[in-house]
């Protein structure tokens, strides 16, 4: 029997010990990238419940005005333009989260879906006004 320390044998620790050095690197290796890829799941579930959460649920009653959002908006309308139309009132809710409208001012009726609309509020109501006179200031 011939022992490894033996010149002419060929299990020598000089041909094994980089042949294990190997496998124990890409071992390690195969290790590291396991870990990568059950984090990024962990993080991309964590992302995903975080998203859904801040997603709000829009109910929308029959009766409710509305407005639409303008779509045939180019990307840079300019800083004053709106991107929305309306007032609309909901005439009829149907079960796949499609909505028809009717505009106050043209009477024309829409089917759109509701992710187009947003809640109309009624603006501020001034009552009361103070009118001050520029030209004679009060000190």
């Amino acid at each position: 029997m011939k022992f490894p320390d033996e010149p002419d044998s060929l299990c020598t620790l000089s041909i094994i010990e980089p042949i294990v050095q190997e496998v124990f690197e890409l071992d390690c290796q195969n290790k590291l990238e396991e870990d990568f890829l059950e984090n990024l799941e962990i993080e991309d579930k964590e992302t995903k419940v975080f998203h859904v959460a801040r997603i709000s649920k829009k109910n929308f009653t029959v009766g409710q005005k509305v407005l639409l959002q303008h779509s045939k908006l180019k990307f840079f309308p300019g800083k004053l333009r709106s991107r929305w139309l309306g007032p609309h009132v909901i005439t009829k809710k149907f079960a796949h989260g499609a909505v028809e409208i009717q505009s106050l001012k043209t009477n024309n009726t829409f089917k759109v879906n509701d992710h187009q609309l947003k809640e109309y509020r009624k603006g501020f109501q001034t009552e009361h006004v103070e009118v001050m006179d520029l030209d004679n200031p009060i000190l």
